[in-house]
């Protein structure tokens, strides 16, 4: 370790997102960047009252989900403060003035998450989740290539013109234009960030815990280990100082292939950058922005750094555990004012940062204190021991009959009737047991979906233990059973008001007569009446199976679509919802849409172009639902996929909740048919509109729901997984679990376990 290093100590916290900071893009003079999950992009600069901190400056607002990468467009003609270019899940690049904070291009071509960014001699390339490259210059596309055969996760222009990217397959490219010059091969899991060592060669940081540094033959001249988590970012500094982040919730700083000092934050730490001074900026999942800094002048006062300890603390006890429960979940002293109910009855509570257990005295009417309970493995701190051997959980078993409580240990690696087992023959217990003593490992150990492993054999008998519920023949590979997933079959809205929908286009019908100007658009009385009619056979739904349409009827309601005003739309359009539903409807619309004329794909792109008017594209989107119904319109859903998911695109953040749940459900249906027909660029777009819809915070249960089911779908029968993996799935499975509602905690933990697969 280098004597003279000083260590880095906080020196300011930038508080103004409202989500994890994802990116961090060190601006020159003009001050920081940052992007994040909140779907801003924030500048900051010097406070001139106080060079100690940085105050905010600009809010950049355009994309419709989160922000990742950002890079610096140093000020020139066109841009004479500086400019930002910005990519987000949103599958956008934007470009941004900095002088006015206003959004100057948006580049469009990228058909998932753009994920890097760098500047090529005033063009832009950038990277993404679709595995392409693509480089953009003056606004324009002007070249395309596919870089990797998964997931891109980062660029980076060398000084020599090249450019370096880092994918999902492992691995990192050297590329000279369009061409490949070398594969760099070393990472066992995705390569998430790069960065550049002047005179040195390529750092790379990945999803394996590691840092590496390439020379550009390929060489492998040092790796750094000693983070336990993803890393996301590296970069490195004149002084030859590196800094990485992980998702353990550290920067770490290192110095000649040695760590030399850790940062710990309240949160997984995203980025961080070197400022030129040395100083350090990281980007963290609480949603603050610190610098850190070696120079004692600009450290943070003593209240600052009191508060960034209390930060710390807060979140260890957040995620520390007691007893499979969260710390902070559990009751404080005043609990031990309730008396007991039995003899021996145990109570933790919550003594300062530390759960203590209590022991219900009935002779004394008192609780006894037993002592302190050590925290359960999830957190990485002490395991419980129990005869100088630690455990991943040590249980108290009351048997009853008066008999004394039994230590029962148990590991989650462990096959629990292979321990319910040997501990009933340790405590000399009936084998009759068994059935409960592994239900009760299973409930207390948050396993409920527990899979028997096939290679287990019974210690008594050597054949493989019956579990309940499953067949004795029972061969094969053994797998996780999931509580909502895969979904099978399609979901349609069948539920409508006839009579409203007859009445409304009546209204509208007569006030086109009384115009004098649009009275040629109107309905004569024959076709009223055959209107009445189709609405007839529609609300028969006990005959849907013998029922006809006149011949023209279809053709009679594609006729005002393509002819009454946009704003008159919307009654005819949910007739047509339920037409779709009927056999004999389908089967005519379906004439029509092979047609050259293709009236319902017109329709679509007519009342899309006005989203002023929510009741046009909410019965447009569920007609499209309902089209799933109907095996005759998979190879139309499947040619207008990518135009379709486009069009609805802003549904998911609508303030209407019908035209969420709408457009989830939509979604929901494609990924089913996406996964049945093996499309692997359509599920990859599917799952990405999934993903925003889970993003929501304030979405309604049903419709975060079915995006959810979605994506647990699509990871789990399509070829999609290790793009969800990429795209943080994990943090959106983490908050599914913690919902009150019990179906997205369901449907949450589903998702977790396909994480965890290999």
């Amino acid at each position: 370790m280098d004597i003279d290093f000083k260590e880095y100590q906080l020196r300011c916290e930038l508080r103004g997102h409202e989500d994890d900071v994802r990116g961090i893009c060190v601006c020159g003079n003009a001050g920081i960047a940052t992007s994040s999950r909140d779907r801003t992009v924030r500048l900051w600069s010097l406070d001139p009252s106080d060079e100690r901190r940085y105050v905010p400056s600009k809010i950049l607002l355009g994309h419709t989900s989160f922000v990742g990468p950002l890079v610096w467009v140093p000020p020139n003609e066109e841009y004479p403060e500086g400019g930002i270019v910005s990519g987000g899940m949103d599958t956008m690049v934007l470009v941004w003035d900095l002088r006015t904070g206003e959004k100057v291009q948006t580049l469009k071509g990228h058909q998932l998450q753009v994920t890097g960014l760098a500047l090529d001699d005033g063009d832009i390339v950038s990277s993404s989740v679709d595995n392409t490259l693509r480089r953009w210059r003056n606004g324009q596309l002007v070249e395309s290539w596919e870089a990797h055969k998964a997931a891109i996760q980062a660029v980076l222009k060398l000084p020599s013109g090249e450019l370096v990217t880092g994918s999902s397959d492992t691995t990192l490219k050297l590329w000279r234009g369009t061409t490949c010059t070398h594969t760099f091969v070393g990472h066992t899991d995705t390569v998430r960030g790069l960065a550049m060592i002047s005179g040195l060669g390529v750092l790379s940081a990945s999803h394996d815990g590691s840092i590496k540094l390439w020379a550009l033959t390929g060489e492998v001249l040092m790796e750094m280990v000693g983070h336990t988590s993803i890393v996301y970012s590296v970069d490195s500094h004149v002084s030859g100082l590196i800094v990485s982040s992980s998702e353990d919730c550290f920067a770490k700083i290192w110095k000649d292939g040695v760590c030399i000092q850790s940062i710990e934050h309240p949160g997984c730490v995203w980025d961080a950058k070197f400022l030129e001074n040395g100083d350090i900026v990281t980007a963290c999942s609480d949603g603050v922005v610190r610098i850190w800094t070696v120079n004692q002048d600009k450290i943070a006062d003593a209240i600052e750094l009191e508060s960034y300890f209390s930060q710390l603390t807060q979140h260890k006890i957040s995620r520390k555990r007691v007893g499979g429960l969260k710390l902070e979940d559990l009751p404080g002293l005043e609990a031990l004012q309730i008396p007991g109910t039995s003899d021996g009855q145990t109570k933790i509570v919550r003594e300062g940062d530390n759960g203590v257990a209590y022991a219900w005295n009935i002779r004394e009417q008192k609780w006894d204190k037993i002592g302190e309970v050590v925290d359960g493995p999830d957190d990485g701190m002490k395991r419980p021991v129990l005869d100088g051997s630690e455990y991943d959980y040590v249980f108290d078993v009351d048997i009853g009959d008066g008999e004394p409580m039994r230590k029962l240990p148990y590991n989650r690696s462990d096959n629990p009737y292979d321990t319910a087992d040997k501990w009933l023959l340790k405590e000399n217990l009936p084998l009759s047991y068994r059935e409960q003593v592994v239900a009760f490992i299973l409930q207390n150990s948050g396993q409920k979906d527990f899979t028997l492993d096939p290679s287990f054999r019974d210690p008594y008998t050597g054949s493989s233990a019956y579990v309940p519920g499953q067949s004795s023949s029972k061969s094969g590979s053994a797998k996780p059973t999931f509580k909502h997933i895969p979904k099978k079959g399609m979901l349609v809205f069948d539920v409508a008001q006839f009579d409203g929908i007859l009445k409304k286009i009546t209204e509208f019908n007569n006030n086109l007569l009384s115009d004098e100007e649009k009275s040629n658009l109107s309905l004569n009385e024959v076709e009223v009446s055959r209107l009445g009619a189709i609405i007839k056979v529609l609300k028969d739904t006990s005959h849907y199976h013998s029922s006809k349409f006149a011949e023209g009827d279809i053709a009679l309601l594609l006729r005002l679509l393509k002819s009454w005003p946009v704003t008159m739309l919307f009654p005819v359009i949910d007739t047509l919802r339920m037409i779709v539903l009927h056999p004999d409807g389908a089967s005519l619309l379906f004439q029509h849409v092979r047609a050259e004329n293709d009236l319902l794909w017109e329709m679509i792109k007519n009342v899309s172009t006005n989203h002023s008017l929510p009741a046009n594209l909410l019965t447009s989107v569920r007609v499209v639902t309902n089209l799933f119904k109907n095996s005759s319109f998979y190879n139309w859903l499947q040619m207008h996929r990518s135009e379709i998911l486009d069009v609805y695109s802003s549904c998911y953040s609508s303030p209407n909740k019908n035209l969420r749940l709408s457009y989830a459900t939509l979604i929901l249906n494609y990924a089913v048919l996406l996964i049945d027909n093996k499309d692997r660029e359509g599920q990859s777009q599917v799952l990405s509109a999934a993903l925003q819809i889970a993003e929501e915070e304030t979405l309604e249960i049903d419709a975060k729901f079915r995006a959810l089911v979605a994506i647990g779908s699509l990871m789990l029968e399509g070829s999609v997984k290790q793009i969800a993996i990429d795209f943080d799935v994990e943090n959106i499975a983490k908050i599914a679990k913690a919902s009150k509602e019990t179906k997205i905690a369901e449907v949450g933990v589903d998702i977790e376990v396909l994480t965890k697969q290999s």
